[in-house]
């Protein structure tokens, strides 16, 4: 079993984030998971064009870091998304992994993994911050455990407080994917919306001859 989390802060190892996801990756590890981490300020990912050729082809015309961060994800049961909250959204670099992702949100890649989110911030909403990386996990076809956001500048405290519900955090996320926790209203949810997107692909499947593909091979469109 493999956690893989990702740090979206620029501060190294001065990150606050960092501590959080480390807390969750440690809580991860409790439970008898491998863990990863990845600094997303480390890599190069150039910003998507919307030129479709990963609808067609399955393949992106950008040459960069993303091939392999998305290996290393598909590769993960469970998934691990931190940043700090940057004018209440996140930081540049992890929207750009997200843009790049259209392909997997329309084959639903992330089918059968498991994630959650992480989020510091100065003063306050890092609560939606934590919900919208947590929703990209889930338009990725993920199932998400949950999350823990902290705003750090008022009290120095509350920051090793969120480092405790991080740890729990992980190892939720670890017991999840051991099928310990169900989540019936998520799964209702992604069956909605793989419906929805097999009605896309058939649709357009002349122009999207990988994604069509994709549907055929994992059953979820029978020829």
């Amino acid at each position: 079993m493999k956690v893989t989390g990702l740090n979206a802060s620029p501060r190294g190892k001065e990150s606050r984030t960092l501590r959080l996801v480390n807390a969750v990756l440690k809580g991860a590890r409790d439970e008898g998971a491998e863990t990863e981490l990845v600094d997303i300020y480390s890599l190069r990912i150039e910003y998507c064009t919307a030129c479709g050729s990963c609808y067609e082809t399955g393949d992106c015309t950008l040459m960069d870091d993303f091939p392999d961060l998305f290996e290393r994800l598909m590769d993960a049961d469970g998934i691990v998304l931190g940043a700090p909250n940057y004018i209440d959204s996140i930081p540049a670099p992890l929207k750009a992994v997200f843009d790049r992702m259209a392909d997997a949100i329309h084959c639903r890649m992330f089918t059968g993994k498991f994630g959650c989110s992480v989020c510091t911030a100065g003063g306050s909403n890092h609560g939606p911050v934590v919900e919208y990386m947590n929703h990209a996990l889930s338009s990725l076809g993920a199932i998400t455990v949950g999350g823990v956001g902290v705003a750090v500048a008022r009290d120095p405290g509350a920051l090793p407080v969120a480092e405790k519900e991080a740890v729990t955090l992980g190892r939720t996320l670890v017991q999840a994917i051991r099928g310990e926790h169900r989540y019936p209203d998520q799964e209702e949810q992604l069956r909605q919306r793989r419906d929805y997107f097999r009605q896309l692909v058939l649709y357009n499947k002349e122009t999207w001859p990988h994604e069509y593909e994709w549907y055929v091979r994992m059953g979820w469109i029978t020829e």
